[in-house]
């Protein structure tokens, strides 16, 4: 299986060699279905921690939302840390706000030693309507509760970095940054290969898992793995393996396309180098890739089929906000099916005994990847309790199609409520 066509995988050089597929029956104390970051992390924390586990990948590393998405690592979560601290109290939402920066912090380390892999440095995340006390609002919560270094630009320090009609202000956060998630996801690959302690294999789905005694067993279409401790990190791709994670992990498209040469247009359009995203529910999220590229994403939608003319729908969007590039021509455009929970949080923790989750990580930002991955490492090598911080946000029932029907629907709501509010504003 081949890496769908994408401005992350034209960038493989040269191209990866899926490793062997599982062909017998073996035995371990740690077993991970699933080489998405969140899997590949784990895999690499556990060995950092002296254990030894078996990690499965149904296609090759990072084929999933891991090796497709946005790119952006920033600290933070799909709920808002306001939501989180009325609900759970502000002691909790910090603590988990605080994991989340760690990280950040854990990719942002790994991802330096790795050649071209982080390829920009701070977020604007620009608002659509006049309401700079919105912003300000935003950024003192931030500072003084969750110490960040937010701050706001106004309409002028926001047109030296973009040239659009369509924004009015920004929040302007230093901390966050961008990769390229296909080469950091292989990057780990070469790192667990380097370490040692870690079996890993390619182009083999799980097909099966039951217990087994006081272990596990899961089976796969040639061989079986037979293990003490399961972690199931597949996310949208987890199929009927585990119904009562698979039906609460909903499977959300998003769709991303990358330019050809935009030449001196992108300066005069786009000069900031980071990350860009605005403050809609349903938000459009780009960055400038390469010399005078752009990569732009978008279009959330619970449809798992590529629509129609994708590179044209996408390319509306653009122009509609900066038409001085209307000359644009999409060179690549592809979509990535992430796993969402109707809580808006990961799902971290044990499901029943050795059995264990670490997903659900669509629309959180790759930081919580690492975050996951690391809390269920510690867990499982020594006990750690910190993935508790977790346990309000349990596997609940996504509600099946209805569910992916009513997410839809969310989704369009959302995307009225946004065009209210800036009618509003203007």
């Amino acid at each position: 299986m081949t890496y769908p066509v994408s401005y992350y995988s034209e960038r493989l050089q040269p191209k990866p060699v899926p490793l062997p597929a599982l062909a017998e029956t073996i035995e371990t104390d740690i077993f991970i279905v699933g080489a998405g970051l969140a899997g590949l992390t784990l895999a690499l924390r556990l060995g950092e921690q002296g254990q030894t586990c078996v990690l499965l990948e149904a296609e090759q590393v990072g084929w999933g939302a891991s090796g497709r998405n946005g790119g952006f690592v920033s600290p933070g979560f799909a709920q808002s840390l306001g939501v989180l601290d009325r609900k759970l109290g502000r002691d909790h939402a910090k603590a988990l706000f605080a994991q989340s920066v760690m990280g950040a912090e854990f990719v942002r380390a790994r991802a330096t030693a790795m050649d071209g892999v982080i390829q920009g440095e701070g977020r604007l995340q620009v608002l659509r309507y006049n309401a700079p006390d919105q912003l300000q609002r935003q950024s003192d919560y931030m500072n003084k509760v969750h110490d960040r270094r937010y701050f706001v630009l106004s309409r002028e320090q926001l047109a030296a970095e973009l040239t659009s009609d369509t924004y009015h202000h920004a929040l302007f956060d230093p901390d966050t940054f961008t990769i390229d998630p296909l080469a950091y996801a292989l990057g780990l690959k070469q790192l667990l290969s380097a370490q040692g302690g870690v079996t890993l294999f390619e182009e083999t789905p799980a097909v099966k898992l039951e217990k087994s005694g006081a272990g596990w067993l899961v089976a796969t279409p040639q061989g079986s793995v037979a293990a003490k401790r399961v972690v199931l990190t597949g996310s949208a791709y987890l199929g009927p393996l585990y119904r009562p994670l698979a039906s609460a992990v909903l499977p959300v498209a998003t769709y991303v396309v990358s330019s050809a040469g935009l030449g001196a247009a992108l300066d005069e359009a786009i000069r900031f180098r980071g990350a860009i995203s605005d403050t809609r529910l349903a938000s459009d999220y780009y960055r400038r890739i390469e010399q005078d590229c752009l990569l732009w994403g978008g279009r959330i939608t619970t449809q798992q089929s590529q629509p129609h003319r994708l590179a044209e729908l996408l390319k509306r969007q653009i122009v509609e906000i900066y038409p001085q590039l209307s000359h644009l021509k999409i060179r690549h455009a592809w979509s990535g099916l992430m796993g969402y929970a109707v809580h808006k949080m990961p799902i971290i923790g044990e499901l029943e005994a050795g059995l264990w989750s670490c997903t659900a990580f669509g629309g959180h930002g790759l930081s919580t990847t690492a975050m996951g991955a690391d809390m269920v490492a510690a867990a499982l090598s020594d006990g750690d309790d910190r993935w508790r911080l977790f346990e309000p946000f349990k596997a609940r029932w996504g509600g099946g199609p209805a569910g992916r029907a009513g997410t839809q629907l969310v989704y369009w709501g959302m995307q009225l409520k946004d065009r209210w509010q800036e009618r509003r504003g203007k």
